[in-house]
């Protein structure tokens, strides 16, 4: 990968000269600008991925710049240089879009470690983008993301099992992902242009299931008024994923193996022989092996709907991708929202990659849509963001018993800062480490 652009622009030769160096010791080759003027005309000619640029300077307004900037390259991350003092100018920047601030006198370790978060930002930015690319170029995996191990055993299972015809069955517990698994396995099948139908088991009692599985007659039960033709039916020629597959009852699954053996039934109250050409994809939170053992599922549907097992990791066995999903989802929420974010600070990073998400991607997607619904405009997200309890610890509240992130003991006690303490506080965080 080519190393990061960077544009510095600071009228005082001596300041401009010491990051120049710094920067270029830690593997940068920056360009640099002494007046407003300068700075513009570089602005205009290309796309830099961070700019470094004081806030008073001969010719142009620092903030007039920052604007120039996001309006040519809205994904370049500006780091603004402030005299001791003008902190609400600083302030004001970060809310056009500034990524952070450093105030005059600062030693160039202090604006490294900025550059070094920025550029990791940058980098999780450019990776999530690269690794879209790359599973949608041929294949759609819409809404699944991971560079994990483990998510790459599962995408390429996807990949080879969506040209066959085979029965699949999604292992993993609540929140992992199972019914985008379906979705990826039926839209990139050669029965994609048919219908995915879906049923969830848990949701319906057995006599219920089996009518909206199987159809019904007319008169078959109390309430049947007329013929109904069930979920194989309707996913005829196409897909039928049956969520919770773990759930259903004896008399449901000897008509469900009869139809995987055979590709037919009967309707509920019916003696006519209805003929299907269905691709089963199940999914269970359930170990069947065990539920097969204590006598709960027939043994020979397992192997049946145990063709191809995909098993889904949580969240907490791919650490990595915590971030990355996180930014995706973010970049959606806000879109969806019409808000703009810039992403996450260091501590709420921290705070993500501690907590183990129980809910697993599902409570990820939760957090993160109410940070979005919580979160200041053109501001980073931070970690009271993230909690959403009006009287959370880092609100100076108490640990609240319905957060997550409080139960796990992730929340400390600590003021909500101010708009300069608040960025302070995510800058000392970080070096602490």
């Amino acid at each position: 990968m080519k190393p990061w652009s960077v544009l510095i622009i600071d009228d005082e030769p001596l300041m401009r000269l010491s990051m120049l160096d710094a920067l270029k010791a830690v593997g940068f080759e920056p360009r640099t600008a002494a007046t407003g003027e300068e700075g513009r005309a570089l602005l205009n000619q290309e796309a830099f991925d961070v700019v470094i640029t004081d806030l008073r300077l001969p010719g142009a307004d620092g903030l007039d710049l920052l604007q120039l900037c996001k309006q040519r390259s809205p994904r370049t991350e500006v780091v603004v240089i402030t005299a001791h003092g003008s902190v609400e100018t600083a302030v004001e920047a970060m809310k056009r879009g500034a990524y952070d601030y450093i105030t005059k006198p600062f030693a160039m370790e202090e604006l490294l470690l900025i550059v070094e978060r920025v550029t990791k930002v940058l980098a999780l930015r450019q990776e999530n983008l690269l690794l879209r690319d790359e599973l949608e170029g041929k294949f759609s995996f819409q809404g699944i993301l991971g560079k994990n191990n483990q998510m790459r055993e599962v995408l390429e299972k996807i990949k080879l099992v969506s040209a066959t015809d085979s029965t699949v069955l999604i292992v993993g517990e609540s929140g992992t992902g199972k019914e985008l698994v379906a979705n990826a396995i039926h839209r990139n099948s050669p029965r994609r242009d048919q219908a995915l139908i879906k049923v969830s088991c848990a949701a319906l009692p057995e006599t219920l299931l089996e009518a909206e599985l199987f159809g019904h007659e007319k008169g078959a039960f109390t309430g049947a008024l007329r013929q109904r033709r069930g979920r194989f039916e309707l996913a005829h020629k196409g897909t039928l994923f049956l969520d919770e597959i773990g759930e259903i009852s004896p008399v449901v699954q000897v008509k469900l193996l009869r139809v995987l053996q055979e590709r037919q039934f009967e309707r509920v109250g019916g003696n006519e022989t209805v003929e299907v050409d269905v691709r089963l994809v199940c999914a269970t939170q359930k170990d069947l092996k065990k539920e097969v053992q204590q006598g709960r599922f027939r043994e020979d549907l397992f192997y049946r709907l145990n063709v191809v097992p995909v098993r889904l990791p949580p969240l907490r066995e791919r650490k990595e991708d915590v971030l990355l999903i996180g930014e995706h989802m973010l970049q959606t929420r806000c879109g969806r929202m019409h808000k703009s974010l810039k992403g996450f600070s260091q501590p709420a990073q921290e705070l993500l990659l501690r907590y183990s998400f129980p809910g697993n991607v599902r409570e990820l997607e939760n957090v993160i849509e109410r940070a979005v619904a919580l979160g200041r405009e053109d501001d980073v997200v931070q970690p009271w963001d993230l909690c959403g309890f009006q009287a959370c610890p880092y609100l100076g509240g108490a640990p609240q018993e319905a957060c997550g992130f409080c139960s796990e003991g992730l929340t400390g006690q600590r003021d909500r800062p101010t708009a300069l303490g608040a960025l302070a506080a995510a800058r000392e965080h970080f070096e602490r480490g």
